[in-house]
């Protein structure tokens, strides 16, 4: 069988071997008016666009991807993580903790006016803090978010799907009662994810001009606060079952924050209307 061979090409051939100009690509290494040879882009933009000033494309999907949390931010939720595991260890095994947390309950429950520990309970009740959160995705809609409120919604309900099997689990005993399944507080948890997420939407967000952009987050750690430092005062949950909740909240929350960080990054920091 005989063999074709090909012609080689030599330095001196000038035929269709070499390179041609393809239209329609993004960078196009033409000298520009004054023949400095810079490469220029096609569809306007500088040659190297930084990562957040990259624009969506036709369809309204992002330039690119949100940002990756750094460090600071991971050694943050593991740290709560972590803490979050030790305390759900030591109820489920009836450690050492679990009495200690006993003795500082038993110094802090009836404390302070019932009817003030009573409302302060009731803002991590349902009735109280998901109108609240319900609002927050309403704005966010009205403002032309549209994923935002839906991130906002699984994350609401990411917290009995985790708390309750967690109370069946631990069955602990509450304080002032026979009664189980104490462990960790729903209604911190809820407090938490509610006001946090409501923080969130309203900073990814255009706010009124009044609303200043450390409000927000500033109003939903004190409301969770107060309903932790209410429930535990009130007698109706022991210090470490606050605390417990007071952990989950932020890393049920972070994905929330990845995304809404994210879409801030990519629109500009919202700024107020007036």
């Amino acid at each position: 069988m005989r063999e074709t061979h090909r012609p080689r090409e030599t330095a001196g051939d000038s035929g269709s071997g070499l390179p041609q100009h393809r239209p329609g690509r993004a960078f196009v290494h033409d000298s520009g008016v004054s023949g400095s040879g810079t490469p220029h882009r096609s569809d306007g933009r500088p040659p190297h666009t930084p990562r957040g000033a990259r624009r969506p494309g036709p369809a309204g999907h992002p330039g690119t991807t949100p940002p990756v949390p750094g460090w600071p931010a991971s050694l943050f939720l593991g740290s709560l993580l972590a803490l979050f595991a030790l305390i759900t260890w030591q109820v489920a095994a009836d450690g050492p903790l679990l009495r200690l947390d006993e003795r500082v309950g038993e110094s802090l429950f009836r404390r302070g006016p019932a009817g003030l520990t009573q409302l302060f309970s009731d803002l991590g009740g349902v009735p109280v803090a998901l109108p609240v959160l319900v609002g927050a995705m309403a704005y966010a809609l009205w403002r032309g978010a549209r994923r935002l409120p839906v991130y906002a919604a699984l994350t609401m309900a990411a917290v009995p799907a985790l708390v309750i099997p967690l109370k069946v689990a631990t069955a602990r005993q509450g304080p002032l009662t026979e009664a189980v399944n104490y462990y960790p507080s729903g209604h911190t948890a809820t407090a938490a994810v509610a006001y946090g997420a409501s923080a969130l939407l309203l900073l990814a967000v255009a706010r009124p001009a009044w609303l200043r952009a450390w409000v927000p987050p500033a109003a939903a750690v004190l409301l969770t606060a107060a309903t932790g430092v209410g429930l535990v005062l009130h007698g109706y949950h022991w210090p470490l079952d606050v605390l417990a909740s007071w952990c989950l909240g932020p890393v049920l929350l972070a994905p929330l924050w990845w995304v809404s960080r994210g879409a801030r990054l990519r629109s500009g920091e919202p700024r107020a209307t007036r």
